[in-house]
């Protein structure tokens, strides 16, 4: 019989990426604490102490069991997290970018009720927006009081993350068992903890292999951002492309989109002006390797197993199209380097399109904006984003940043503006 893990892991959010992704790398270093406000969920997971993972994509589909957890409801039971928290090695989170500021007042007092005897807590968002980290770091930062903000700098490590895993809609009813695709990435970024004094590395062992924290199958990098931008430009791009075509041809899932010939070509010609400029910037990665990587993903994708909703996978427009995101952020590149963007904009039209879906508060907020306001306000109100000065720096100031009426995509995105409003008026 295996020994029990000695780490424990606080995971906040019991959802499919937090049991179906992070679960699944934790499991057999670590106990789990899973933090959520779905007490139906919370209450399984206690009842049963473990559950299955359904991995599709291969001819098996033989499950593997997560042990060693526990959950506790981070609204009724706030000690109980946060003494937890205290004591962990590790805080993760996979809640969407929108909660981590509720999340983040558990963590600081945390934080603050850590003994200085331990090595410092290590918390990575493993949310699928830029400098995730850093974001939960600044709603964290906003609970520690002016005269604790010293200590708790030494108390706590923040690295930022790629994680790619996609984890559809799972079938109806209460179930800690969760379905997803086989394929699994997480890239997480080791310079943080350098500055770290337990955390140094061995001078016996290569910087190339030093691992700040033993989480298996964890890929630690000294440069993080062309990981990042590899996946959110492939795999994000590529994964709503299809969802926003979908959506606007009727398509219900993902797969049936991508089976559709005229929206698998649009995908792909959308990936492939990614690709152009993910190879221009990073000399890292090949054209060949890249190429490799884009088809992966339009397989991954098209895979009918997954029973990909559009509806899931569009969700968020208004996150979707901001300056860094999926679509804005490379064909912006693109425009500059006087490059192909067609396809690009194509699929920026089809998510300006996705407005009012039932459920999905951003889609009803993107179609109000686009009632009310000129193309030049929209552009200034969608496509933009709040970010530090300095992204290296977690104490540099966080600023808005838009797209300038100079910029070679501007007029271009204009157009397309016009075009569904006036699609829209009709």
């Amino acid at each position: 019989m295996a020994d029990a893990p000695t780490l424990k892991a606080v995971q906040f959010g019991a959802g499919n990426i937090g049991r179906g992704f992070v679960g699944c790398f934790l499991k057999d270093k670590y106990r789990i604490v899973f933090a959520d406000t779905y007490a139906p969920i919370v209450e399984q997971l206690n009842a049963k102490g473990q559950y299955n993972v359904i991995e599709f994509g291969t001819e098996e589909t033989k499950p593997q069991t997560i042990k060693n957890l526990t959950a506790v409801n981070s609204v009724a039971e706030k000690d109980k997290l946060v003494e937890e928290i205290s004591t962990a090695n590790l805080v993760t989170c996979a809640v969407g970018p929108g909660i981590l500021k509720f999340i983040a007042p558990a963590i600081a007092e945390g934080i603050l009720k850590r003994s200085a005897d331990l090595d410092p807590l290590t918390v990575i968002a493993c949310e699928n927006v830029k400098g995730n980290t850093h974001i939960l770091a600044d709603e964290i930062k906003k609970h520690i009081p002016s005269e604790s903000a010293e200590k708790a700098k030494k108390l706590a490590v923040y690295a930022n993350c790629a994680v790619d895993r996609i984890a559809p809609a799972q079938p109806s009813g209460i179930s800690p068992d969760v379905q997803v695709e086989k394929y699994a990435e997480w890239v997480v970024d080791r310079t943080p903890f350098k500055s770290y004094a337990p955390f140094n590395a061995d001078p016996k062992i290569k910087a190339a292999d030093w691992a700040p924290l033993e989480i298996p199958g964890v890929k630690w990098v000294d440069d993080l951002e062309p990981y990042i931008e590899r996946k959110l430009f492939t795999v994000n791009t590529a994964h709503a492309t299809a969802a926003y075509f979908g959506y606007n041809r009727n398509k219900p899932y993902v797969h049936d989109a991508m089976a559709d010939p005229s929206i698998k070509e649009a995908v792909e010609a959308a990936v492939t002006e990614t690709a152009a400029y993910i190879v221009k910037k990073y000399t890292s990665i090949s054209e060949e390797e890249q190429r490799k990587y884009k088809e992966e993903i339009i397989k991954r994708i098209s895979n009918p197993a997954l029973n990909d909703s559009v509806l899931r996978v569009g969700r968020d427009p208004m996150r979707k199209l901001g300056l860094e995101e999926r679509f804005i952020g490379p064909a912006s590149a693109l425009a500059k380097e006087g490059m192909e963007i067609k396809s690009l904009l194509a699929a920026i039209e089809m998510a300006f399109r996705f407005q009012n879906v039932e459920g999905d508060e951003p889609s009803e907020t993107l179609a109000k904006i686009m009632a009310e306001k000129n193309p030049d306000q929209v552009i200034e109100e969608v496509c933009m984003v709040k970010k530090r000065v300095d992204p290296n720096d977690s104490n540099s100031e966080v600023k808005l940043f838009k797209l300038e009426p100079d910029h070679p995509l501007y007029n271009r995105l204009k157009e397309v503006v016009q075009k569904v409003q006036a699609d829209s008026r009709d």
